[in-house]
């Protein structure tokens, strides 16, 4: 009895460090290749087979939300923050400047702050928290004067888009690029400086556009 239960243990401890090792060389391979990299690559690298990885994680979404959980933790925070902050302009601002840097960094989570998964019950959860605490900041923001009256929630899902689509093209060449992005939009984001904009796209009409981003 004693021998099963130490085989068992041990087995349980050798599927542990699979996991960690997989979840380790996902972080790698995503923040160096983005969401679509080949699933054989994280195998490789963690030096697990191929059966090993989809045993522990049966769909690729499975292991993207299991990699970038911690990241999705800091977006969480990164929120928090920008809530806590007693000038609500200023929160706003840094929010997005935030976010967007954790873009540049790794751009692995480049992909899937821009990518809806509707089976990471857990990640979607925290990524609707972030999404309502962002829609107080933005009424906290307009009731200072300070933000534009017509910046819209699905306003954040263009940013990231076009952020990512710079990170992507200027990482390799002008990695710092984005910061220049970011600094225009956040200028035009201003009260006093702002013009008529076209209607923003709907929330259905972003969602859908979320939807087909997700990898295969």
């Amino acid at each position: 009895m004693a021998s099963e239960e130490l085989c068992e243990k041990a087995l349980r401890a050798d599927a542990e460090r699979n996991r960690g090792r997989i979840l380790a060389a996902a972080r790698e391979v995503f923040a160096e290749q983005g969401l679509k990299a080949p699933m054989s690559e994280v195998a490789r690298r963690a030096g697990v087979g191929i059966a090993t990885l989809f045993r522990r994680f049966p769909t690729r979404d499975d292991l993207i939300t299991a990699a970038f959980a911690e990241k999705m933790k800091a977006y969480g925070q990164a929120i928090d923050e920008a809530l806590a902050d007693p000038d609500p302009w200023h929160g706003f601002r840094t929010y997005i400047e935030r976010v967007c840097r954790m873009q540049a960094d790794d751009r692995g989570f480049t992909d899937v702050v821009t990518v809806v998964f509707p089976s990471g019950k857990t990640f979607e959860a925290e990524r609707n928290r972030v999404g309502t605490g962002f829609a107080e900041l933005i009424a906290r923001a307009k009731a200072t004067g300070r933000l534009r009256a017509d910046f819209a929630h699905q306003d954040m899902i263009m940013i990231l888009m076009a952020n990512a689509g710079v990170v992507a093209a200027t990482a390799e060449a002008a990695q710092d690029t984005w910061q220049r992005l970011v600094g225009y939009l956040i200028q035009s984001f201003a009260a006093e400086v702002a013009e008529p904009l076209p209607d923003p796209p709907t929330p259905a009409q972003m969602y859908r556009a979320l939807l087909r981003l997700q990898p295969k």
